[in-house]
């Protein structure tokens, strides 16, 4: 149900698709050269692509480094490997050779650094002279070296009890967690360890010392943040002499209703530490458990002093004069506009820099000069790049139907290194050479890391459709055709309902919600951006707070309409309704509320009843932005008296049509019994239903057998009510 905008899909991606990397077994898997039996995209195809996963260049701008990760469904593993190209695209090379994945590479001193079996190595760009630098038993989960080599931050876990009490060592053999507090789980596991951050010496042979300080002694705070933060969130200074550091230093109730992290500044020396997102002295005001905050103003001199919202991944200029960081404005709500944040040393302003610019900022990166800043964002459903200076005057870089995914200095100079994917094509690195204007910026592909397998596939083609919404809005849709489309035949059409409930429906390319195998299998796509979204400014985004059921549900019915009245090729008798997260409770809605539209729906991960989801969901800030109030306050506020009104579960008498329900047991953000809920009222109601149950998922489904069987039964559904 959340919105992750920390270098968006990049990071996203790795967590995805590496999973825990001391956990591989020893199993060598490589690139698949594989040869497809046919010109359609299959779920054995899509899970045979590699997945670039981050990108680095040297600092002669001459190499790039940048790690791979490799599938096998037989196995059911995956296979991390590090690669390096020259900047001009030639002399590509893997240089992992070892059944251990190898992963986190980084330029250090004209070496590749990485981690493997929880250590920290090194390596000359070619692969030899392969070196252990840190012993540490295997515990090293993140690591950034300072620029003058002399120390090294080390990300490590460390045993946590303040929320889920240890057992009695008497009782080894106990299973029961004892938990006091909440916030005791996260995503997909119970919080039992923090990670914190630890300073050790590089010696003169490279090694590191085993004697490590910890930045965080004493503090029961995580840094990295949890779900997905990592070394990003951690930032050396130019001079090696102070750290800038993400955390929100709360713990249990506190944590679970507040969004309230901030960048602090730790002196290596002194080991003393300063808050640079809030003065000193400063008292946050208490909140209430079930408040919403949503009466905060965005734009009052208090708000942007004390920055009680989301404060990520600092990172400092190449003087060292200034920090920037991603800034959110407002406490408790995860999906405000991420913007970037610039802190001056010697006058101690924050100055935001992207206000132009009324969407997020999903990453960014320093000019040599430290006069300009990079970044993307998305607009109109496509992430691009685009640069601001410190006045704030905010200029384009790139207008492609793609999505950046990162983006990094290439060289010395003003050339950018950025990851790019697109609803037609898999993620390839990328060389950026910005212009003047958009038209005069120079784009080179620089990886052609699945080539091999798109060359033999015939891709379904993407159209851009405007549609009027009934508030009287342009909502614009991505339409994908099927593969071998023929403008004079009736296809079955799916509506692609969108999580979130504000992640932009942009041109990202998804190893399971993938437009393009949907087209394989003979459909036509039907993806609206609808109120809610983010790209189309601020107004629009935050539309759905509070508004679940209301103009976001008319959006989608006028999507799927426009495309049944006025596209010849779909096919008005054989329409479906597919979502995950929001997007799967929109299909449960949808089930109860859409006068016989669909013949068929698929919901994976969906809340169905919001009364239990508002307790069952780890993140209480979530429910109390999105829903306005708990549902046991008496005196609610009317979105939240229409949020509770409309939870899809109280439309099941209604429901009259076919239903696939597909959810993770380890999904602690959609709790699974939402699924069994929605499948057991369908089969009490004699709706034709089936439940997809995955014991050893998450919000997601990370296993490749598990994908494989996610897409044979999802298509499996769809053909059996849509092409008789």
């Amino acid at each position: 149900m959340k919105t992750y905008r920390i270098i968006v899909a990049a990071v996203i991606a790795l967590f995805a698709q590496t999973g825990n990397t001391k956990a591989q077994n020893a199993v060598n898997i490589g690139k698949n050269n594989i040869t497809l039996s046919s010109r359609l995209m299959t779920p054995e195809a899509l899970w045979a692509m590699g997945r670039i996963a981050s990108a680095e260049a040297s600092a002669d701008g001459q190499q790039i480094v940048y790690q791979v990760g490799y599938y096998s469904v037989k196995e059911n593993k995956g296979h991390q490997v590090i690669c390096v190209i020259n900047a001009d695209g030639k002399n590509n090379r893997q240089l992992t050779t070892a059944a251990a994945s190898e992963t986190d590479p980084t330029w250090v001193n004209g070496r590749i650094a990485f981690l493997t079996g929880g250590e920290i190595w090194s390596m000359e760009r070619d692969g030899s002279d392969r070196r252990q630098l840190s012993k540490t038993d295997g515990s090293v989960e993140g690591f950034k070296f300072s620029p003058d080599g002399r120390k090294v931050i080390i990300i490590k876990s460390m045993a946590f009890n303040e929320i889920i009490k240890k057992n009695p060592d008497d009782l080894p053999l106990a299973t029961g967690r004892r938990v006091t507090d909440l916030m005791y789980r996260h995503w997909d596991h119970y919080v039992e360890t923090i990670q914190h951050p630890f300073i050790a010496d590089v010696n003169a042979d490279g090694t590191i010392a085993s004697t490590m300080t910890d930045i965080l002694e004493g503090e029961p705070y995580e840094c990295p943040m949890e779900p997905f933060g990592g070394i990003e969130q951690l930032a050396w200074s130019p001079s090696s002499k102070s750290i800038a550091y993400t955390c929100r230093k709360k713990t249990g109730l506190d944590y679970a209703i507040s969004t309230d992290s901030d960048i602090f500044l730790y002196e290596v020396d002194t080991k003393e530490t300063r808050n640079l997102c809030k003065p000193e002295g400063y008292k946050p005001v208490a909140v209430k458990p079930t408040h919403t905050m949503k009466d905060q103003n965005v734009n009052s001199e208090e708000n942007l002093k004390n920055n009680p919202g989301y404060d990520t991944n600092p990172q400092f200029s190449p003087d060292g004069k200034h920090v920037a960081w991603q800034s959110m404005a407002r406490d408790g709500y995860e999906a405000d506009r991420n913007r970037l944040c610039v802190y001056t040393f010697a006058t101690g302003e924050k100055t935001y820099v992207t206000e132009s610019f009324d969407s997020n900022v999903d990453a960014f990166c320093w000019s040599a000069d430290s006069k300009t800043l990079s970044f993307i964002g998305v607009w109109h459903g496509c992430v691009n790049a685009y640069q601001t200076n410190l006045n704030g005057d905010v200029k384009q870089l790139t207008n492609d139907w793609a999505d950046y995914l990162s983006i990094s200095p290439a060289n010395n100079g003003n050339k950018l290194l950025a990851m790019r994917q697109s609803l037609s094509a898999p993620t390839d690195i990328y060389v950026i050479t910005p212009g003047k204007d958009v038209k005069k910026t120079k784009i080179e592909q620089i990886t052609t890391e699945n080539k091999h397998i798109t060359d033999q596939l015939s891709l379904g083609k993407v159209q851009q459709r405007w549609v009027k919404t009934t508030d009287g809005k342009n909502m614009l849709c991505w339409i994908i055709l099927p593969s071998d489309f023929d403008e004079n035949k009736k296809y079955p059409t799916l509506l692609f309902c969108e999580g979130g409930p504000q992640s932009p429906v942009s041109q990202f390319w998804s190893y399971r919600w993938n437009f393009q195998i949907m087209a394989a299998n003979g459909y036509v796509i039907v993806a609206p951006n609808r109120h809610g979204l983010p790209g189309f400014g601020s107004e629009w985004n935050e539309q759905v707070s509070g508004d679940w059921t209301g103009q976001c549900m008319d959006d989608y019915l006028s999507a799927i309409d426009d495309a049944a009245a006025n596209l010849p090729f779909v096919d008005r008798d054989r329409l479906g309704a597919v979502g995950a997260s929001f997007g799967g409770f929109s299909v449960y809605y949808l089930a109860g509320h859409h006068d016989k539209r669909f013949k068929c729906f698929i919901s994976h991960d969906g809340a169905f009843n919001l009364e239990s989801m508002y307790t069952d969901t780890e993140e209480a800030w979530f429910s109390n932005w999105e829903y306005d109030d708990a549902f046991w306050n008496k005196n609610q506020t009317a979105d939240a008296r229409k949020t509770y009104e409309n939870s899809p579960h109280k439309f099941v008498d209604r429901w009259d049509t076919p239903i696939l329900c597909i959810h993770g047991e380890m999904d602690y953000r959609i709790n699974y019994n939402q699924g069994m809920g929605a499948f057991n009222a369908a089969r009490m109601r004699g709706i034709p239903a089936e439940l997809l149950i995955f014991p050893d998922e998450n919000h997601w489904v990370l296993k490749p057998q598990n994908g494989v069987l996610w897409q044979r039964t999802f298509f499996g559904w769809l053909d059996r009510w849509l092409k008789k």
